[in-house]
């Protein structure tokens, strides 16, 4: 066996000098640069110095790019990742000296369709253009991803493209070691061509004008080598011309091939631009029929746009199904992107947010791509591999691990209905909600009625040094909400018994929750028999998620979420800085998540703290332009203003808690498209005169909402066309008809408000903004609980409402000075001084009129 492998591999190396010798009889036409690529304008679009060691992500249905912002980068097409490492280097005629592009990298450019990186130098500019390719049914797999490279030059340059070749299935599928590389074509003209010991995996490399670089013959002793593609680039022969670095993964037999990779590798080429146009297109025409918002704050009117884009670019396609993928970061040396998998609770959290900008079609696939994989007993899915298939995936722990992933089902479900109004969707897939509903309800290990951790992890995967919880407050939480959804989902068609026993159950989890949690702050856990694990933990905050339920003793929970003990500068920890298990580098017990700032924005925006909702809410609309451009980390330190090293740069969670907060809290959004009913609460910063949301789907029906001050009112303004949305307020004020079926809707506004400054640090930064302890109006009164650095002064924005009565129009002042401003008669400052001393210190402000 030892000289059959010999003599294999030796006549593989006079096989590729042979092809380096001879052109392969025409079949290497199609590798030629394209005489120009024109890229699109896009009015979205993040223009920024390169920041080596800050990632990018460019993703699509079928691949990815995932790098850094010095313009290396690893490269999938799902669920293979094809090469890692690729670096650029340049040598200039007459000018000796080696010259690292990557250390050059000088801007990044991130628009919807394609990202640019741009390496600048005194003899040359290279743009690399990346972008991934549309992938719209099973057919379309393999596409994946292109690179561009376009290159000024005063002086003929050499380039050297060195990248790592993988050709590595994602975890769990197995592999076969690094693949062995081939040069097909001539010395001058060719493409790599990557193969593995089985026929059944294989890849393929192209940039058109590139000849090989190290190709050790198999004499020389063994070491690891880069891959190379080497340009000559001559700007009298090359100038304006892209030079694409083509990609191809075969997978089965018939496609892993050296005939089935090549004539990839050509249809790549010659249809790059093509291609491009697909992508582009979509993308130019992304919000035609997707929420948009237009406010005096366009940076969050951008973050919303951001948001929606960064979740449609987690879609991942498996055979003839779309899933929703957790999230994507460089995989380095692992074989998995990131959270590359698709995620069971991820998804469903996202949902919110997808129902919330009006992409109906998606939710629709994503609960389809779970319900395939609900078990037979009723559990949801939670994580499924893009390999699961490859591999005994029920042997691995991971695919039912999450007890939380039920509940959410239901919830998500009720969302989607109630704001898309497709009730025939919820009758369609009725039984497999009968049978989430009779797991969840029939899984309680030691008989209080409540759902519990028996099942699996409900949030904590680790909870040192302390025992793993019995039944956290947030799987009690969901358990609740869950069983409120299934009795009014199963009003809805017709089912009055179900209706009735999950009111009940919904009502009984309920008032068991005040007697085995509540306290000055509720519980973390019970752990049976009356035992409870008391840390103070932010977790109870996603009692509030879905707008039905509510905890009955909140207020001072709340005072410690808003104050520094939680609320850190860039978001809400998850355990408070004060106990004995907090860690501010861990995963669960003092890290901030923007998927809990979100939590606690919603929390506030319900419970009548909009100061320090819109806070929470502005920190994670501003993380879109610290890290991944475009998109929202996982998870940072407590302690600074940093992301963990392995936070999951593109995460769709995380991005959803930008859009949620927004239309639900800030907007006050909620939708009954079953009854054809809008509802609407806002709580507009005090800074704001107007606001207006385009496209905003009840059902079938797309309506735009103009939000306008007069006076001591909001004004609603709703338009569209037929079947009439009916909108009221809150409260129950119900909108007036005008022409042409729009609809005027007028909401008391409070005779004073004040605003809070937003904004993140500096990267490094602890916590030391301002703090909104609690705020609280009386019947001529508003009450402000505050607290900021000791000796520190602010000028917050106070708006003043009513237009008569001088007393409501000058209110007096405690504990702080209203200062006059000369160019509105409706805004004033508020100017508040804290206390000296060190530290936090607090302030209470009043404000009568």
């Amino acid at each position: 066996m030892k000289y059959a492998a010999m003599l294999l591999a030796l006549t593989t190396l006079i096989v590729s000098a042979e092809a380096l010798a001879q052109p392969q009889h025409g079949e290497l036409d199609w590798l030629k640069p394209l005489p120009q690529f024109p890229l699109a304008s896009s009015g979205l679009n993040i223009h920024q110095h390169a920041e080596s060691g800050k990632p990018f992500t460019v993703a699509g249905q079928c691949g990815a790019f995932m790098g850094e912002q010095n313009g290396s980068f690893e490269a999938w097409i799902f669920p293979v990742k094809l090469l890692s490492h690729f670096t650029i280097a340049a040598s200039v005629e007459g000018y000796p000296v080696p010259i690292d592009l990557n250390a050059d990298a000088a801007e990044i450019d991130v628009a919807p369709d394609h990202t640019t990186i741009t390496y600048s130098h005194i003899a040359f500019t290279v743009r690399e253009i990346l972008f991934a390719t549309r992938c719209t049914s099973a057919a379309d797999a393999g596409a994946g991803v292109i690179a561009l490279f376009q290159i000024d030059a005063v002086r003929p340059v050499t380039l050297t493209f060195s990248f790592t070749p993988e050709v590595r299935r994602m975890w769990p599928a197995p592999n076969y070691g690094p693949p062995s590389p081939e040069w097909v074509g001539t010395a001058t003209s060719g493409y790599y061509l990557l193969h593995e010991d089985f026929p059944d995996l294989a890849g393929a490399i192209a940039m058109p004008g590139t000849r090989p670089g190290i190709l050790a013959p198999f004499q020389e002793k063994p070491k690891t080598y880069p891959l190379q593609l080497i340009l000559d680039f001559d700007p009298k022969r090359d100038a304006g011309k892209y030079f694409p670095l083509t990609m191809a993964i075969g997978t089965t037999s018939q496609t892993a091939n050296k005939a089935a990779l090549a004539e990839r590798l050509a249809r790549l080429n010659t249809d790059a631009k093509q291609l491009y146009s697909k992508t582009a297109d979509y993308y130019a025409h992304f919000f035609d029929k997707k929420l948009t918002v237009e406010t005096p704050d366009k940076l969050l009117d951008e973050a919303l746009k951001w948001a929606e884009i960064s979740i449609d670019q987690v879609q991942v396609r498996h055979g003839d199904e779309v899933g929703l993928v957790a999230g994507f970061y460089s995989s380095g040396d692992s074989a998995r992107p990131g959270f590359g998998w698709y995620f069971g609770r991820d998804t469903l959290y996202t949902l919110y947010a997808v129902n919330s900008y009006g992409d109906f079609a998606l939710t629709r696939e994503a609960l389809d791509f779970l319900l395939k994989r609900q078990r037979e007993d009723g559990k949801m899915p939670h994580e499924w591999s893009q390999t699961a298939d490859l591999v005994d995936w029920k042997r691995f722990p991971y695919e039912y691990a999450a007890a939380d992933a039920t509940p959410l089902f239901l919830m998500a479900m009720e969302d989607y209905v109630d704001a898309s109004g497709d009730v025939d969707y919820l009758r369609k897939n009725w039984p497999a909600i009968q049978k989430a509903w009779d797991f969840e309800r029939t899984h309680d290990s030691d008989g209080d009625g409540i759902y519990d951790n028996s099942q699996g992890t409900g949030w904590v995967e680790n909870w040192d040094p302390f025992p793993m919880p019995h039944q956290e407050i947030y799987l009690a939480a969901l358990d609740q909400q869950a069983s409120g959804a299934m009795s009014r989902m199963s009003k809805k068609l017709g089912d009055s018994s179900i209706a009735q026993a999950a009111e009940a159950r919904a009502a009984s989890v309920a008032a068991k929750i005040e007697q085995e949690y509540a306290g000055s702050m509720y519980a973390f856990s019970y752990n049976g028999n009356g035992s409870l694990d008391k840390t103070a933990s932010l977790y109870p905050a996603i009692a509030w998620w879905d707008g039905h339920y509510a905890l009955k003793q909140p207020d001072a929970m709340f005072r410690r979420w808003d104050s520094h003990e939680f609320s850190t500068d860039w978001g809400t920890r998850d355990v408070g800085e004060h106990e004995q298990i907090y860690d501010p580098i861990s995963y669960h017990q003092g890290s901030v998540w923007p998927l809990f700032t979100g939590w606690a924005s919603i929390a506030e925006y319900r419970t009548g703290r909009p100061l320090s909702g819109y806070a929470h809410l502005m920190q994670n609309a501003e993380l879109t332009w610290q890290q991944d451009l475009g998109a929202v980390t996982e998870l940072l330190s407590g302690a600074y203003f940093v992301p963990f090293g392995r936070s999951t740069s593109h995460q769709m969670w995380s991005s959803a808690m930008v859009i949620i907060p927004s239309v639900r809290g800030l907007f006050g959004i909620t939708r009954d498209a079953d009854d054809k009913r809008l509802i609407v609460d806002p709580r507009l910063p005090a800074e704001w005169t107007d606001a207006t949301l385009r496209n905003l789907a009840v059902g079938t029906q797309l309506v735009d909402l103009r939000l306008k001050r007069q006076g001591d009112s909001l004004v609603v303004s709703m338009s569209q066309s037929s079947p009439q949305i009916l909108l009221e307020s809150k409260a129950g004020v119900k909108a007036i008809a005008k022409a042409g079926g729009a609809a005027e809707l007028k909401i008391a506004l409070p005779a004073v408000e004040v605003g809070i400054p937003a904004g993140l640090p500096l990267p490094g930064s602890v916590t030391s903004q301002l703090k909104v302890l609690s705020e609280s109006y009386g019947t001529r009164s508003l009450t402000l609980e505050l607290e900021a650095q000791a000796g520190s002064s602010f000028d917050l924005p106070l708006r003043l409402n009513a237009k008569t009565a001088k007393a409501a129009a000058e209110p007096r002042a405690e504990r702080a000075t209203i200062l006059a401003n000369p160019d509105s008669s409706e805004l004033r400052s508020l100017h508040i001084v804290f206390p000296s001393g060190e530290g936090y210190q607090q302030a209470t402000v009043r404000l009568s009129w």
